[in-house]
C-alpha cells in the first residue's frame, strides 16, 4: 500500500529524513518507533502524501475544531462521502442516522452520550485525542496512519484505543513511543534513528530490550 524509495528530506538545510526506503502492504500493522526527533513524523506525513484518498490520519496536533462539538468533529471524517447540502444540513441539525452511527463510534472509545455535543475545546486531553482517533475511525478508510495516537491517554484505555484501531482497519501505520504496546498491538517494529531506518522486524519473539539501543 505504501512505498518509499531512497526518499530524503530537509528543513532549512537539515536532513530529516536520508535514503529511507520502506514498503508497506496491505494488512500490515507497523509501528514507527525511536527518540522524539529522529524523524518518525515525517516518515508517517511522506506515507500520507501517497495516498490521501483512502488513507485516514490522526495528526500529532489532532487537528480538531475546539468550538464544534465532539459529534462534528467526528462527522467530518466522512464529509467527503456525502453532497454539501447534505454536510450543512448536519452541521446546523444533526440527523438521527449520523448522530446514532457516530455515538457508537464515539462509545467504543469510552466518549459517552453526554460528551457527544459538548465543543471540543471543553474537553480533557485525553477525550480530544480520542475524538481524533474517532473521527479517523468514522471517516472509513482502507489505512490508518498515527502519529502518538495514544500519547494523552491512560494504560487501560491506551489498550482500547488500539484495540479499535486495529479492529476497523486493514492497514495500521503508527508512532509509538510505548514500545510494549507497539509490540502487542502490531506484527512489524520500524526504528528510526537520526533520519534513517536501522531496524525492521517482525514483533514475534521481539521484545523492548531489543529496541533500547534506538534511545541511546
Amino acid at each position: 500500500m505504501f512505498r518509499l524509495e531512497n526518499a530524503t528530506i530537509a528543513y532549512n538545510g537539515t536532513k530529516v529524513l536520508e535514503n529511507v526506503s520502506l514498503r508497506i502492504r496491505k494488512g500490515e500493522r507497523v509501528a514507527l518507533v525511536g527518540r522524539s526527533g529522529a524523524g518518525k513524523s515525517t516518515l508517517l506525513k511522506l506515507l500520507f502524501a501517497q495516498r490521501r484518498v483512502d488513507t485516514a490520519i490522526i495528526p500529532q496536533e489532532l487537528g480538531l475544531v475546539r468550538p464544534l462539538s465532539l459529534f462534528h468533529n467526528v462527522y467530518m471524517g466522512r464529509l467527503n462521502a456525502n453532497p454539501t447540502w447534505y454536510n450543512l444540513i448536519n452541521l446546523i441539525r444533526p440527523r438521527r442516522r449520523e448522530v446514532e452511527t457516530v455515538r457508537q463510534v464515539a462509545e467504543r472509545l469510552e466518549l459517552h452520550q453526554d460528551k457527544l455535543f459538548t465543543p471540543v475545546g471543553q474537553l480533557s486531553g485525553g477525550q480530544q485525542q480520542r475524538t481524533a482517533v474517532a473521527r479517523a475511525i468514522h471517516q472509513n478508510g482502507r489505512a490508518v496512519l498515527g502519529d502518538e495516537p495514544v500519547s494523552s491517554v491512560d494504560g487501560r484505555q491506551s489498550r482500547i484505543v488500539l484495540e479499535n484501531i486495529n479492529a476497523a482497519h486493514d492497514t495500521v501505520v503508527l508512532t509509538m513511543h510505548d514500545v510494549d504496546l507497539a509490540i502487542a498491538y502490531t506484527n512489524r517494529i520500524v526504528g528510526v534513528q537520526n533520519g534513517q531506518i536501522v531496524f525492521d522486524e517482525s514483533t514475534a519473539d521481539l521484545s523492548a530490550h531489543d529496541l533500547e539501543f534506538l534511545y541511546h
